[in-house]
């Protein structure tokens, strides 16, 4: 059998790795042996399907991206039970059962071609010894060192790593490697949550919590239309300005700038947990969502950041922007794998999402909770004037009249001008098992973008995970930023709980 590359690197720092073949799994009425997928009808294999633009565009050579979700297990796992029920899910779906084909080199005619998956090839278990010296460090460096290989695509572009192993917040790891043509963030964590069941009911699929959206008050009588138009005018005044500014302007070199590049730098994979509760009371007390409040603690951990690296002097008026991921779906939340795939669902699986260049100022604040002010008044006009689906459907419309070499070299350059990247992902507000395993925590990142880190938000049961994949030549000390980060909640919190105590006085 040949050992997959990442199976390779941990075998370099010492590891003893074997890959586990799972027992035979029966689907579509026949057995499949050997830890090979057996699809059913032999109808099934060899039928080819065309990427999609979007698809193309992860696979140039500027934007070739993996994503990765990182499962702190809250027990010991059973890996008979983990690995037979991640086969039995991902055997279905067309995307985790297909490799890519092509004509001649990577950018002709790639498609998914359905194959059979030999599962020895997917699960990589590294054989550890239980009491290994600092297992946070050895879990991060091994997460890291994934970055650092490109996914195999003679196979099915996905991995899951096995770590049973315990570290300080989790009794296990999970590490779920996908390359990101297979689909964006949030077709990922649905996926993941179609697998999952509440601890409290294993019959029951995990809820997310859902925002009511606030229907648009419109004018009506006679001018309702002029209203409409100058609406429209200033839509499109906007989009031409923020286009130019996207593609045209680059942001202020700072110490955490990335240089030409940066996508194939090596990244360190860092986290830390935080307290939902404390990021809603931030939220209730500055009337903001929680996106704003999570653009805004990174704001502020930015600026404390960058100011003690420049000790503090840092040029007053620069332009630093984060690139935020904004989800232009029609529905928010958890869908079922199978309704997902659905045509005509109103959430496809596959890349749909949009970006927001947010403006960061870099200044240190009296007053912590104005960074998340700033922000709310910033996403709420980009809201307004439906930027996120304008960054879609243009380059949707871009892909269909210039092809996929331009988006990307335009993709990539948006990116780049750009500082940072941010996201975030809302998760089940209930204790879930994976596959069988009870959750600690789901920590989702990627790399391969022309940004040097990329701070990745999730939330689950209580807490928030926060993940930052940084180029470790311009962040040598990713911690020192998480470190940032979590401080900045407390400055926050505490002054949301100081503002209240002063009501209460007065």
């Amino acid at each position: 059998m040949v050992v997959p590359s990442s199976a390779s690197l941990a075998m370099d720092c010492g590891l003893r790795v074997r890959t586990k073949a799972p027992k035979p799994l029966r689907i579509g009425g026949r057995a499949g042996g050997g830890g090979d997928l057996d699809v059913g009808d032999e109808a099934e294999l060899n039928v080819e399907e065309p990427l999609s633009p979007y698809s193309r565009v992860f696979h140039t050579p500027s934007l070739d991206t993996c994503l990765i979700i990182i499962f702190g297990f809250a027990e010991t796992l059973d890996i008979d039970v983990l690995t037979g029920r991640l086969m039995e899910a991902l055997s279905k779906h067309p995307r985790f059962s297909s490799k890519l084909l092509f004509d001649g080199d990577r950018e002709k005619n790639p498609r998914w071609v359905r194959t059979k998956v030999n599962f020895e090839d997917h699960f990589i278990i590294p054989d550890l010894d239980p009491n290994v010296d600092k297992p946070d460090r050895f879990v991060e460096d091994y997460a890291s060192n994934l970055s650092k290989t490109p996914i195999d695509v003679s196979k099915p572009l996905w991995e899951f790593h096995i770590l049973n192993i315990k570290i300080s917040n989790a009794d296990a790891v999970g590490v779920f490697k996908i390359h990101h043509s297979v689909g964006d963030g949030m077709s990922l964590v649905s996926l993941v949550l179609s697998m999952s069941r509440k601890t409290s009911n294993p019959e029951e699929l995990p809820s997310i919590p859902t925002s009511i959206k606030k229907k648009s008050k419109f004018v009506d009588g006679p001018f309702r239309y002029l209203i409409a138009v100058v609406l429209i005018f200033k839509l499109f005044l906007n989009i031409l300005y923020q286009s130019v500014r996207a593609l045209f302007v680059k942001d202020t070199d700072t110490p955490i700038k990335g240089r030409k590049g940066v996508e194939h730098f090596p990244k360190r994979i860092v986290h830390r947990l935080i307290s939902l509760d404390d990021v809603k009371l931030i939220k209730n007390g500055t009337n903001s969502t929680v996106n704003d409040v999570i653009v805004g603690i990174t704001d502020a951990a930015l600026s404390r950041y960058l100011h003690r690296k420049c000790g503090g002097r840092l040029k007053k008026n620069i332009l630093l922007r984060a690139s935020v991921i904004a989800n232009v779906r029609q529905t928010a939340g958890l869908q079922e794998l199978t309704d997902m795939m659905e045509k005509g669902s109103k959430c496809r699986w596959g890349n749909k999402v949009g970006v927001l260049l947010v403006p960061f100022h870099a200044s240190l604040e009296e007053d912590p909770l104005e960074y998340v002010r700033r922000v709310n008044a910033n996403l709420n006009q980009k809201k307004l004037l439906l930027e996120a689906t304008y960054s879609y459907y243009s380059t949707w419309l871009f892909l269909k009249v210039f092809g996929i070499k331009v988006v990307a070299a335009l993709t990539h350059r948006l990116l780049f001008n750009s500082t940072l990247m941010v996201s975030n992902v809302l998760g089940p507000a209930e204790e879930i098992t994976f596959c069988g395993q009870r959750l600690a925590y789901i920590a989702p990142t990627g790399w391969g973008l022309p940004t040097s880190v990329i701070i990745h938000y999730m939330s689950y049961m209580n807490k928030m995970s926060i993940t930052l994949g940084a180029c470790e030549e311009a962040i040598p000390d990713p911690h020192e930023f998480c470190d940032d980060i979590v401080e900045s909640v407390q400055l926050m919190k505490n002054a949301v709980l100081q503002r209240k105590a002063t009501k209460v006085i007065f």
